[in-house]
């Protein structure tokens, strides 16, 4: 069976929900391994749901992917493979890549058997992303890599790298760069970790040294990896904006790295617990703690909090529980609104670039309102796991340690996928008309620009 007729696109959210329970309940084996799970859940369209038909997904739009992800966990099973492969690289291969890319890449990522990296930004390109000096020079049928990646997120697990590169230097900077998917086991690729206030080290710096990368490795046409870069950057946008990883329970790194696939699938979930009834913090964060609508993953977690601390009838912290409630509302009607306009045939230009604004602001709304709930004990975070069972103990509040890691990486969404001041310089630019900064960037060979300027 191909790729092509492997499912027809579902319509309605019930029904296609309705599908996946009983798909879960003839195919769900906690006997299995990993791999043999993952590969039953990508193969059959789950695992990536958004993606299109002809790239082993369902065609939803992403709010009911979010659904998928939430009844997949619900259900006691585990979701689909997590990382940069599902969120980035397969959307961008589906959109821009040969059927046989899709065949081979895509479905690698969808069954977990390849983890990904994305390897964009520079030392001196971060947010002038288009100013990326790392080489590829043609060599027969591949291409010799020479550079340095730096934010390179989870590059320690990675088999493969989605890696923007310069290939034809006397082009203006927009026009001369190639898109790659690039093994990251050969030689002449290093990654280093960079350890952040968070105690955590997702980050990493990546030199290649002439690494090769075959053609048929080019994602997208030779020197148009712009156009490549920002399909990637639109999907991270709108994925990060979603809010979406907060809902698909257990998440679980893929590829050869990581050593999950040969694993007992089963070792990895937990018996679906019973729905919690609606608990009374008052009416309005009751709203939040039980409405129907999407929840980010720390709403729970900040309202067990505040019950903890003895704050849940502060008429502040209620507050700021609903107001960050509203706010997710806002994401999702807005993802419904996009959905709609989308099935009429239209598109809400900027939509990606406000959700990632709206999840730079949750971020920061949830660190607040999260370290005023537990007040003194927010100055307190332990930055190695021995040192967390001691920290644990001493505060009786095993969940602290959540709410003093997102007041630490609260600061990074605002900086990471495009920093707020480039997303808003999209929106005023493509969305609203205002005149472009000046500069000689779009017409200037990349080879005649002043560096570092």
């Amino acid at each position: 069976m191909s790729v092509t007729d492997r499912l027809d696109t579902p319509t309605d959210a019930e029904v296609i929900l309705a599908d996946l329970r009983t798909w879960l309940g003839t195919n769900w084996d906690p006997d299995l391994t990993v791999a043999e799970w993952w590969e039953l859940l990508g193969t059959s369209g789950w695992a990536a749901p958004t993606l299109p038909t002809t790239a082993y997904g369902r065609g939803v739009a992403r709010s009911v992917g979010v659904q998928i992800g939430r009844t997949i966990h619900e259900f006691g099973a585990l979701g689909a493979p997590d990382g940069l492969g599902v969120m980035l690289a397969a959307p961008t291969i589906a959109d821009q890549g040969t059927p046989e890319q899709i065949e081979t890449l895509v479905r690698d990522i969808v069954t977990g058997q390849r983890a990904w990296c994305q390897l964009f930004s520079e030392p001196g390109a971060g947010s002038d992303l288009a100013g990326l000096s790392t080489r590829a020079e043609e060599d027969g049928d591949e291409w010799i890599i020479n550079g340095q990646k730096v934010w390179t997120s989870l590059a320690k697990d990675a088999d493969l790298g989605m890696l923007i590169a310069r290939t034809a230097p006397d082009l203006p900077k927009h026009k001369g760069i190639t898109y790659f998917a690039i093994d990251m086991h050969q030689p002449g690729v290093e990654v280093r970790p960079l350890r952040e206030m968070t105690g955590h080290a997702m980050f990493n710096e990546t030199f290649l040294t002439d690494a090769r990368v075959a053609s048929s490795a080019i994602i997208g046409d030779r020197n148009n990896g712009w156009a490549v870069a920002n399909t990637t950057l639109s999907h991270e946008r709108a994925s990060l904006g979603s809010g979406g990883g907060a809902s698909r329970g257990m998440l679980l790194t893929p590829g050869t790295v990581a050593g999950n696939l040969t694993k007992r699938v089963g070792d990895f979930v937990q018996a679906p617990k019973p729905a919690r009834k609606a608990a009374a913090v008052g009416a309005a964060v009751g709203a939040v703690d039980s409405g129907p609508a999407r929840r980010a993953g720390m709403h729970d977690l900040l309202i067990d909090q505040a019950r903890r601390a003895g704050v849940d009838q502060d008429p502040l912290i209620r507050q700021d529980l609903v107001r960050l409630y509203i706010v997710n509302e806002l994401g999702r009607f807005n993802g419904e609104r996009l959905k709609a306009v989308r099935a009429a045939g239209g598109d809400v230009p900027g939509m990606a670039n406000i959700s990632k604004l709206s999840m730079s602001n949750i971020m920061r709304m949830v660190r607040d309102v999260g370290m005023q709930i537990v007040g003194a004990q927010g100055m307190l975070h332990a930055y190695q796991p021995a040192d967390q069972v001691v920290l644990n103990e001493a505060t009786g509040n095993p969940m602290l340690a959540s709410v003093t890691m997102t007041a630490l990486y609260a600061q990074a969404p605002a900086i990471y996928g495009g920093t707020d001041q480039i997303q808003r310089n999209i929106i005023g630019e493509r969305v609203l008309g205002l005149p472009r900064e000046p500069g000689p960037d779009r017409d200037t060979p990349f080879s005649d620009l002043a560096k570092n300027a």
